[in-house]
């Protein structure tokens, strides 16, 4: 794995890592050359770390850059690249630097999300935008940039991580749960496209998860929705960094337009 590298960030921000000691400490396999792009929550930070030598930030260039310099001090080497994965151009230049430094880009995980709870019929038809374009146009810009290299490359992995609200619904979320279940839909149609390159496209859904926008609910809230999951708790950042890791190896090589749900059995879907 001395030669591998992987490109990872949060939402909009990207992270150019080199090298990844923790998953060849762990035995993971990884293509012989590989670049994956991971949008992460920002507690996600050291798990991922830990697990793939990649790191995550957000919008704030500073965290950013923080962010990489943690990378660069448990031995692996890191680069703050700033992206907007709602914008053709940004995307564009990401590509072509990744073109020009690597040569080629083999597992894509796409993780950004955002969403607000308002019931539909009060809700501004002005403002589904933002919803559509992280949730879904976002995620599928970044694999109409990256794509085509992996058909011709004949192999790829693309990693994208919805929501069980696109599976079941959820109450006061109608334009994120519509956005999750289109990126739900166009991930099974790409995985039949690209089935034939050796490509696979699968999903993940996670269900509650310990992250700073959790800790922000109110107090009551989150006792209430830690009963409903069977398992009565909530999940940690490491769990589903693992599920993003079993797709992007070779662990799940004969796995393509498939859909996982990481919630403790909060979503039980046939």
């Amino acid at each position: 794995l001395e030669n591998q590298k992987a490109i990872g960030g949060l939402r909009n921000p990207r992270i150019a890592v080199e090298k990844c000691p923790q998953l060849a400490a762990k035995g993971k396999e990884i293509h012989d050359l590989v670049y994956a792009y991971l949008e992460l929550h920002p507690k996600f930070q050291k798990e991922v770390i830990d697990s793939i030598g990649c790191e995550d930030c957000d919008l704030n260039e500073e965290n950013g850059e923080k962010a990489a310099e943690e990378i660069r001090t448990t031995g692996g080497k890191a680069a703050f690249i700033r992206l907007d994965i709602t914008d053709d151009a940004s995307i564009a230049a990401l590509r072509e630097q990744i073109i020009d430094e690597s040569g080629r880009l083999d597992v894509l995980a796409n993780v950004a999300g955002w969403g607000h709870t308002e019931f539909f019929v009060e809700s501004n038809p002005a403002e589904w935008d933002k919803e559509i374009d992280i949730n879904l146009k976002g995620p599928m810009k970044m694999c109409h940039a990256f794509v085509p290299g992996m058909f011709e490359q004949k192999y790829g992995r693309i990693v994208n991580v919805s929501s069980d609200a696109g599976r079941v619904g959820s109450l006061a979320e109608s334009v994120y749960a519509g956005a999750k279940g289109g990126q739900l839909a166009f991930s099974k149609a790409l995985a039949r496209e690209g089935a034939r390159y050796n490509v696979a496209v699968n999903c993940i859904c996670p269900g509650p998860t310990e992250t700073p926008l959790l800790a922000d609910t109110a107090e009551n809230i989150q006792e209430a929705l830690k009963k409903a999951i069977p398992m009565r708790r909530f999940g940690q950042p490491r769990e589903i960094a693992d599920a993003i890791l079993f797709f992007a190896c070779e662990r799940s090589s004969y796995c393509t337009g498939q859909v996982l749900s990481v919630s403790g059995g909060l979503t039980m879907v046939d």
